[in-house]
């Protein structure tokens, strides 16, 4: 029934199979990949033709948890997987990123990857799993595809590169790296890393590649004997090549002149006119102008891309290692905790920090678990940054995945939440868009964050590497403009500080780029960067010594573990009523941790007090100030000390004979007491007798002995059974807040 193959190696220590002909049989190309007990499905389906008139290769990924690989019930109210998640949108991008250069040029069949989680072992992550995957179904498929590709994870542990990390060892690493290629080179990198060096990051990619390369020859040996009858590859008929012709002839003079001009809106209006111009021309000799429109494109690519090897300047008169002139700004948002404008060119972002606390962190449900994250960064691209007017919705995969390169910079120079026990996000607002808006983000993002007075390890810029390569030559670009970016060969993005890198993403248009390519980018961008951060200095060269007075305060207390119950009260009784009271935001740990956020100093501590006065032990000696909650004929109870109280007996109301405990005292009175000690039951004997009421000093050696009274008459018994924490709970705890 089944025309199954299959194929399995050891790889980085665990069990890798690829297995097809079982599974999804109806797809082009189907292949179940097991890594440990992670399992991934697989598949590749195109449309044999392509829809009239298609100008764009219409590819689409999808990568999807199903969280009944970790044994698990969806949240929320239906009860099923809803819209992607974060990471299913980032790894979707990941899987794309790398195949997407290996489908022919012409190529306009709509083509859809899906890579479903059926398994996750919880040790081995699903995107290599995945990507790996999808390119052996592309390969089985038939699908036209210039692959296989292969991907891996590196880490560095004690100095030394690891392949293929599990979970665990990934939170032990100083690096974080995904990569994926063929056999001639690296298509596609994104890491995490902590400030390494460039040559430590070439060597991480070095051997990520080589490790590989045995996953590409399985692929290829699987499809050996699975794989599918290829497509018919696009073919350019004689009427493009001489559309083509006809295009340059028509359109090079004006298209090469209207790059010559500097500004960015005034060069699209130039190129637009010369190809208007040009397709107008095109109409009145009887030719399909519709037809022309990707041939413009490729002619704009000629142009600017030769201009670049036989000049060495660029569209806007740069050499191609110069950076744009830079403007850095910040406290440009007077109630805002952080703000800064980083402007490179015609490149802009407002970044704004926000400090919040333990309450405000973000909760994700990942299939690995739930866990909290205390960072975050969001990242808009709104159409006017373009000049343009569009629709505006919720982020998409753009902006997410610009969002998270940003974070990936920044995140290694944070402070741990012991030092810094602040919530942070980060909005990085896109007001003008000319190329590399994720580096602006990185830069305005770490001088927004000193604005707010987050000590970072050290300030942190980015910077985007472009490339040109053709056979008589290469050209790599430091700070490449959108047209750069669009028209050339490569999106090599690096962020560090001036100890090393903490990001880098690479992407490539063409088939793979050489080691000795990316060791002069990785060079380059350092000198850019290095310049960037001189720049920022001019702003805001480290963390400001105090957050902003609009962002809370929070102070850390240390409670025994064993008094949190108290803190809490019953059914959280108590810290309601502390929060109401005060107004602070109280975050509890199962350790004893306690942090008190408020913007007023007098409140917070108030807070504190109450929180103190609760977990606090009354000491035998000391003086202290309480309120008188209740009388009786043997004396007074005392709240002295948080929800404590104590007895005041009547003979140690004051010095002398007492009748009546109220000829002394009443209820709502606040006095001054000292504890003498406690009873046989743990009950604690207070006086105010030996305490100066007015100045609160101690005057035992002034005093006499205690007189017998009527106060006698109320036994220690009685006392005893009414005195000391046996009175309603509640009466207690209002009455330690006001005290």
């Amino acid at each position: 029934m089944f025309n199954y193959f299959r194929k399995e190696l050891d790889w980085g220590g665990r069990k890798l199979v690829l297995e097809t002909g079982k599974i999804a049989r109806q797809a082009d190309g189907s292949v179940l990949v097991s890594y440990g007990d992670t399992i991934v499905l697989c598949t590749a389906v195109g449309v044999r033709t392509a829809k009239p008139g298609q100008d764009f290769f219409p590819l689409t990924v999808n990568y999807q948890e199903k969280t009944f690989a970790a044994g698990k019930i969806p949240g929320g109210f239906f009860k099923r997987e809803g819209r992607p998640t974060e990471k299913e949108t980032l790894v979707s991008r990941l899987i794309d990123r790398p195949i997407r250069p290996l489908f022919p040029q012409g190529f306009r069949n709509e083509v859809q990857v899906v890579a479903t989680v059926l398994s996750h072992d919880l040790e081995n992550d699903p995107d290599i799993v995945a990507m790996i995957g999808c390119s052996a179904a592309l390969t089985l498929s038939g699908i036209p595809f210039f692959g296989p590709i292969g991907a891996a994870r590196v880490a560095v542990i004690e100095g030394a590169y690891v392949l293929n990390p599990t979970a665990l060892q990934v939170k032990e690493s100083k690096l974080d790296l995904v990569l994926a290629g063929t056999t001639e080179g690296v298509l596609m990198v994104e890491s995490e890393a902590q400030e390494l060096s460039e040559d430590m990051m070439l060597g991480a990619l070095k051997f990520g590649h080589d490790g590989f390369q045995p996953v590409i020859q399985a692929i290829i040996e699987l499809a050996e004997v699975a794989a599918k009858d290829p497509w018919d590859l696009p073919q350019v008929s004689e009427e493009q090549t001489s559309l083509a012709a006809r295009v340059d002839a028509l359109a090079r003079a004006a298209i090469t002149e209207a790059y010559k001009e500097p500004l960015k809106q005034v060069r699209q209006d130039k190129v637009s006119a010369a190809k208007k111009a040009a397709a107008a021309a095109l109409a009145a000799e009887g030719l399909d102008a519709d037809k022309a429109k990707g041939l413009f494109k490729e002619l704009e690519a000629d142009i600017v891309r030769n201009a670049i090897l036989d000049t060495g300047l660029r569209i806007d008169g740069r050499d191609t290692k110069t950076v744009r002139q830079i403007v850095a700004e910040v406290g440009v948002l007077p109630r805002a905790h952080g703000s800064a404008l980083f402007t490179r060119g015609e490149t802009q972002a407002l970044c704004v920090a926000t400090l919040g606390t333990g309450q405000d962190e973000q909760i994700i449900d990942a299939l690995a678990g739930e866990y909290r994250e205390h960072f975050m960064l969001h990242y808009n691209f709104p159409p006017y940054s373009v000049g343009e007017a569009g629709r505006m919705g919720s982020p998409g995969r753009r902006e997410i995945g610009h969002g998270k390169l940003a974070w990936r910079a920044i995140h290694p120079v944070l402070p741990t939440k012991a030092n810094f026990p602040y919530t942070l996000r980060v909005v990085s607002e896109i007001t003008e868009s000319n190329g590399s808006s994720s580096m602006a983000t990185v830069c305005g993002t770490s001088l927004a964050l000193m604005d707010a007075g987050v000590p970072l390890l050290r300030p942190v810029a980015g910077i985007a590497m472009g490339l040109i390569k053709e056979d008589r030559g290469f050209a790599v670009l430091s700070d490449i403009l959108g047209d750069e970016d669009h028209l050339g060969d490569m999106d090599f993005k690096v962020a560090g500080t001036e100890a090393g890198i903490t990001s880098l993403q690479m992407d490539i248009k063409i088939t793979s780029i050489t080691m000795e390519i990316m060791e002069v980018a990785l060079d380059q961008a350092r000198g850019g960067r290095l310049h960037i951060l001189g720049e920022m200095a001019r702003a805001l060269n480290g963390n400001r010594t105090e957050v902003a007075a609009t962002a809370p305060r929070i102070s850390i207390i240390q409670v025994p573990k064993e008094k949190v119950r108290e803190v809490i009260g019953t059914g959280g009784k108590v810290i309601r009523e502390i929060v109401e009271n005060t107004g602070c935001k109280i975050d509890i740990e199962d350790d004893g941790t306690i942090k008190v956020a408020s913007n007023d100093s007098v409140k917070a501590q108030a807070a504190i007090d109450w929180i103190r006065g609760i977990v606090a032990e009354p000491e035998v000696g000391v003086i202290y100030t309480g309120k008188v909650v209740k009388t009786a004929d043997f004396g007074a109870f005392v709240n002295f000390l948080g929800s404590k109280d104590g007895l005041v007996h009547i003979s140690e109301l004051q010095q002398g004979r007492v009748n009546k405990t109220t000829d002394v005292v009443n209820m709502g009175d606040s006095v001054k007491v000292k504890v003498l000690g406690f009873d046989d039951r743990g009950k604690v004997k207070l006086s105010m007798r030996v305490v100066d009421q007015v100045t609160g000093a101690d005057i035992s050696d002034q005093v006499g002995p205690k007189a017998g009274g009527g106060g006698d008459r109320g036994d220690r018994d009685r006392g005893g059974e009414r005195g000391g924490d046996r009175r309603p709970r509640e009466r207690s705890e209002a009455a330690g807040g006001e005290g």
